[in-house]
């Protein structure tokens, strides 16, 4: 009897049973269901911030810019103008660039759209969705 004591007591010290591990992976899957969109929403909030930081720089560029020309880029130049000398007109006489290295994407990958008259400019991200004119684009005027 000693014999079969010790035997039922080996198969419980080997693992857990089938609903010991059910109970846990539920208890796994509730506790990331309720922490998952916290997580989620900071990425999020990071993209946000890091296109603000984006958007930051390339203001300080174009101000650079405008500051040796006299004049933002306009927008058939576009945000090229930071990085080689533009050939269209108005072209610049005093260009001292490059002014960044390369123009960068926003944190979702889309490209800057940049719009000025030569005087003013209006620099935008279409944000999260990726269409210009909703209610995430991240705007910057001067």
């Amino acid at each position: 009897m000693e014999r079969v004591t010790e035997v039922k007591m080996e198969r419980r010290r080997r693992g857990f049973t089938l609903i010991e591990l059910m109970v846990v992976i539920v208890i796994l899957g509730l506790l990331a269901a309720l922490v998952a969109p916290k997580f989620l929403k900071r990425g999020e909030e990071a993209k946000v911030t890091t296109t603000k930081v984006q958007m930051k720089n390339i203001e300080q560029a174009l101000k650079l810019y405008k500051l040796n020309n006299s004049l933002y880029p306009t927008t058939e130049q576009g945000l090229k103008a930071l990085v080689e000398k533009p050939t269209t007109p108005p072209v610049p006489r005093n260009w001292k660039g490059p002014y960044m290295d390369k123009i960068p994407k926003d944190a979702w990958g889309n490209n800057f759209i940049y719009v000025s008259n030569g005087k003013h400019f209006t620099l935008i991200s279409p944000g999260p969705d990726g269409e210009e004119g909703t209610s995430d684009d991240l705007k910057v005027s001067d």
